[in-house]
């Protein structure tokens, strides 16, 4: 049942907004009583809490198996980084959007636990980009901070405008990206 809580608040919560989804519009929607999502958190924040948890999580996991692949180049990992975040859409993308809309919903003792994570998955990307960099197979010439920025950007703010079943698959769009990333779109 804590699933089935979550998945439709996510889906409440993507469609309506944090703040205009009430504890009654979940339990209605679910056709169960306030005891039973009281029984699972405590709060609506609780839930936003664990709903921000489960994203940042899985990510954070995802990130670690493509950063401790040794087989792969750091254009590679660029390249499974973002098509991690572009593929999350279709697996998670409502998850997404909550993430990034509704994580000024938290108090300062919950963002202070999701912020770090969040930081953590730029670090590990821009460490990354310098490893890279030290390798050669990105330009020396660039502040890897801002290339990460750029990167995060680009890719998290596709959950805004991808459709997973339209004309590009998650590939092809993780592809483009990377090649724009790496490659600009100057006709040389």
């Amino acid at each position: 049942m804590k699933e089935k809580i979550t998945e439709c608040s996510i889906s409440l919560f993507e469609k309506n907004g944090f703040s205009e989804t009430s504890i009654q519009d979940i339990v209605d929607a679910l056709g169960v009583t306030k005891g039973t999502f009281y029984y699972y958190f405590s709060s609506k924040e609780e839930l936003l809490m664990n709903i921000h948890n489960g994203y940042i999580d899985e990510l954070l996991f995802q990130q670690g198996k493509i950063l401790e692949d040794s087989s792969m180049t750091s254009k590679q990992k660029l390249f499974e980084m973002v098509y991690t975040l572009i593929g999350s859409i279709r697996q998670a993308g409502a998850s997404a959007k909550v993430f990034f809309r509704e994580i000024k919903n938290l108090n300062e003792e919950r963002l202070s636990q999701i912020v770090p994570k969040r930081d953590r998955f730029r670090f590990n990307l821009e460490k990354l980009i310098e490893e890279g960099i030290i390798r050669g197979e990105f330009r020396g010439d660039l502040n890897p901070s801002i290339v990460t920025f750029g990167v995060l950007g680009a890719a998290n703010w596709s959950y805004q405008w991808y459709n997973p079943d339209g004309e590009l698959s998650e590939k092809e769009v993780a592809g483009i990206f990377v090649e724009m990333i790496l490659n600009g779109i100057a006709n040389h």
